[in-house]
């Protein structure tokens, strides 16, 4: 681990920052990357075990058992729902439904109905006036042409309704489609919470008896948030190191807070 602040630069397993004047918080955001107030902090990522008990401050407040939990995944312990999840998992990024819109298959149908209206009523006006001449002796020839290329046209219009009638069929299958397929991502995601949450429970009472025996071998005088967080960062594998206000543990040096988490520490 190296921290570096300016041109000072500090490394070791156990550092102590507190002639540096900078808060746990500001460290805290180091330790995941943010290069915040000029610190910079070359570590390993932290794990979700860090989002509960990474920075230890005086009345810190956290999830226990979602703490433990996540402490007994970094020690590779396992739940009964973690096939479920999984399988849930792989369903719900294989359920992913594109927007249908309907509305310009709508109204393409509504264009091409009007259309084919108005040449319709063009054919029955035509027929008319041939029917008309042919009663009179009229010359007709004129106006059955006319009837011949609109009767042409009505008949490409039919096709081009009944083709855009086919697309809106089409789109509104596909958005019942997608209806369906978010009904079920909301079932899935319903499942999978509950899942997670009976996984959760069921580590952080795997890991309860331990926490009970580590919080009490926590040395010194500390609050119970305190000394809760201590006994889940003492459980927990951490390659990334857990920053310390020096106001809320009782450790004599950093290398001793190192010593008894069995992880990488700063102290501030």
């Amino acid at each position: 681990m190296r921290v570096r602040r300016s041109t000072e630069t500090r490394t070791g397993r156990a550092i102590d920052l507190s002639d540096w004047n900078v808060s746990a918080d500001v460290v805290g955001d180091a330790v995941r990357g943010d290069d915040s107030d000029g610190l910079a902090i070359a570590c390993p990522p932290p794990g979700p075990v860090h989002e509960h008990v990474g920075v230890i401050r005086p009345r810190i407040e956290f999830s226990r058992r979602a703490a433990l939990a996540a402490a007994a995944r970094s020690r590779g312990r396992t739940a009964p729902q973690d096939g479920e999840l999984a399988r849930i998992r792989e369903r719900l990024d294989a359920l992913d439904p594109a927007p249908v819109g309907l509305a310009d298959a709508r109204r393409r149908v509504a264009d091409a109905e009007g259309s084919e209206a108005a040449v319709r009523e063009r054919v029955a006006t035509l027929q008319g006036r041939v029917q008309a001449l042919r009663e009179t002796d009229g010359d007709p020839s004129d106006a059955e042409a006319e009837l011949a290329d609109a009767t042409r046209r009505l008949a490409d219009l039919e096709t081009e309704r009944i083709a855009a009638e086919q697309t809106l069929a089409r789109a509104r299958e596909r958005a019942r489609e997608t209806r369906d397929a978010r009904r079920e991502r909301l079932r899935l995601r319903d499942r999978a919470d509950n899942l997670r949450r009976r996984a959760r429970e069921h580590l952080a009472d795997a890991l309860g008896p331990a926490f009970e025996r580590v919080r009490g071998a926590v040395p010194g005088e500390t609050p119970p948030s305190v000394t809760a967080a201590l006994a889940v960062a003492r459980l927990a594998d951490l390659t990334a190191p857990i920053v310390i206000d020096a106001e809320a543990a009782g450790f004599e040096a950093p290398s001793a807070a190192a010593t008894w988490l069995d992880a990488p520490v700063i102290c501030v």
